[in-house]
């Protein structure tokens, strides 16, 4: 773990956080700066920068950990749903893998994703990038 890494020092218990769950391979704390109040990040306690990062064997585990909290947000907020959110890079405040689960309620004032969004050119715009994706995956497969 980078010891600068501010949630590598919050995995390893060198710097203070709101824990809410904790297990052997995740951490869970409360956001220091939330949409709305119970808004958690959820780590691995292992450092990774990204999603893709993480390794494969790792994906069950950390997910299952996602649907818990998901649902804990939920009941224990009374809350409507959830919101969950990975920013790879882009957005990432602190290099370190970490999922945003976000208390939701009917008319919160949050609407759809916190960016604009279009609309693609036509019909073939969409399928060259379909058809760009595609390619990748199969490329990443092997």
């Amino acid at each position: 773990m980078p010891a600068q890494c501010l949630f590598c020092q919050i995995a390893d218990h060198t710097r203070s956080a709101s824990i809410v769950m904790e297990d052997d391979r995740v951490s869970a704390f409360l956001d220091h700066r939330p949409l709305f109040p119970g808004h958690c990040l959820l780590i691995p306690k292992s450092h990774v920068d990204t999603l893709g990062d993480l390794p494969t064997g790792d994906l069950g585990p950390f997910l299952a950990a996602v649907q818990l909290l998901a649902r804990a947000v939920e009941t224990g907020l009374s809350a409507d749903g959830s919101f969950v959110a990975i920013n790879n890079r882009v957005s990432q405040s602190v290099p370190h893998l970490h999922v945003h689960i976000v208390p939701r309620r009917i008319k919160d004032g949050l609407r759809g994703f916190f960016w604009p969004r279009g609309k693609y050119t036509d019909t073939v715009e969409m399928e060259n990038v379909r058809a760009k994706l595609a390619e990748a995956v199969e490329q990443l497969k092997i």
